[in-house]
């Protein structure tokens, strides 16, 4: 079931790429980006976890912390997303329990549709971000959900198909 606006966002406790402990109530007092992506060698999320990752330092200042989900096992973000130092915090998810909670799902349709989006794909490649391995759902869907600073969720956002996330001007626009 999808989260809409207004909702208390989903609780939970879990550990980031370096083993440290992460949940929601440590973050509160500040509005969080949370983000689902599909898997760490995914052209797509990679193009837009670097992009994320650059508006960082700016957003932080605002009081906007982001906080990135991959369906990957640690070592293979370690090998993708992560294998440069971040200033986002990931946590790998590789049996999906924050996708369900969040009700991040995936879909042929979406899959097909995000395919076709050939201008995104030749400038994920442009930018390095080659395809690798696949792991999870090959059709996840990514999400983004931005938290208000007592955890209600200002924007509930699921992608329409694979390479489809919330507009950074929308996020900015919340600042």
């Amino acid at each position: 079931m999808h989260l809409t606006q207004g909702q208390s966002a989903p609780h939970f406790s879990s550990h980031d790429l370096y083993d440290m402990p992460l949940n929601l109530q440590q973050l509160q007092g500040k509005k969080v980006l949370l983000s689902f992506y599909r898997y760490a060698s995914c052209p797509f999320c990679n193009l837009r976890f670097h992009a994320i990752a650059q508006k960082q330092a700016q957003w932080q200042a605002k009081g906007l912390i982001s906080v990135a989900v991959f369906q990957s096992p640690k070592q293979s973000i370690l090998e993708y997303a992560g294998k440069e130092p971040s200033p986002i915090s990931i946590i790998p998810d590789p049996k999906r329990a924050l996708y369900r909670l969040y009700g991040v799902e995936g879909s042929w349709k979406a899959f097909v549709t995000g395919a076709m989006q050939l201008s995104t794909f030749a400038q994920a490649l442009k930018k390095g971000h080659l395809p690798g391995k696949v792991e999870g759902e090959m059709n996840m869907v990514p999400a983004d959900f931005v938290l208000d600073e007592q955890g209600k969720i200002l924007i509930a956002y699921y992608g329409k198909y694979i390479s489809d996330h919330l507009d950074i001007a929308e996020i900015e626009r919340l600042l």
